[in-house]
């Protein structure tokens, strides 16, 4: 896939609480190309988990369009052809088919505590997308051994540690091959030592060509494995560039004010 390929277009995104008084998101837009690896920063409270978290409609938005490969997901119906007849028909939006392709890692590992970590992982493949489950178990065990938990299967989360867990929620959602994930402050809730592990997967997928959408305060992840930074304050998109640029060349003093903070 060409770099330039839009998968997401974000169109004056607005999430506005108490009748309009507090704008969590306040007129983003914003283009994510397939093979993009997106990481947004900012202060807390900037909009960055609002703007994540519409992307797949777990944020409902109050104004804006969120087109996804093609598809305006904010919207009831879009347009379509009829393969029969050749003309155009309305076709019903449906937001559990588009999210099935995003996927969505949380700083929270959401893994069912009294399911054994490869019964977590071929939960969704089996129920959702009807993989049978041979199938599913072989694809998982794949999955674990490429993040170095495959003696892990037969566990249960409470025997995991954060960074392990964490591991096993970025790969149960590869189980359904999303076309893009999306990572909600995925190493906030760990103990430092465990921080790096997890970021190794997540470079390990970047490198791959995944397209990934990345809110973290990580900024050595963000220089080093990021190709586009957007910086969020106050519900805005205040500055977008290159790692380099938005590290080594700021130029809104809110960013400059930011990194001074946190580098």
């Amino acid at each position: 896939m060409a770099a330039t390929e839009k998968l997401i277009e974000v169109k004056n995104l607005k999430k506005h609480y108490n009748k309009g008084t507090i704008k969590a998101l306040d007129g983003v837009s914003v283009d994510i190309n397939r093979g993009d690896v997106m990481v947004v920063i900012g202060p807390s409270g900037s909009g960055k988990s609002t703007l994540l978290r519409s992307l797949n409609l777990l944020e409902e938005p109050t104004d804006g369009e969120i087109i996804f490969d093609g598809v305006d997901i904010t919207k009831k119906k879009y347009k379509s052809m009829d393969d029969a007849t050749g003309r155009p028909v309305m076709v019903k939006v449906s937001i559990d088919e588009h999210r099935q392709k995003m996927g969505m890692v949380f700083q929270h590992f959401n893994l069912f505590p009294h399911k054994t970590i490869i019964e977590n992982m071929i939960l969704a493949p089996v129920q959702v997308l009807n993989m049978p489950q041979d199938e599913a178990v072989d694809k998982a065990l794949k999955l674990l051994r490429r993040v170095g938990l495959a003696d892990r299967a037969a566990a249960y989360p409470i025997q995991l540690s954060g960074g392990q867990k964490q591991r096993i929620a970025i790969v149960r959602a590869l189980m359904m091959e999303p076309s893009v994930m999306l990572f909600d402050e995925p190493t906030s809730a760990l103990d430092p030592e465990m921080v790096g592990e997890v970021l190794e997967v997540m470079k390990e997928l970047a490198n791959e060509g995944m397209t990934m959408v990345v809110v973290t305060h990580e900024m050595g992840f963000a220089r080093e494995v990021g190709n586009r930074v957007l910086f969020m304050a106050d519900g805005k998109l205040v500055e977008e560039g290159t790692p380099e640029a938005i590290f080594d060349h700021p130029q809104h003093p809110r960013l400059q004010d930011f990194l001074s903070k946190v580098l």
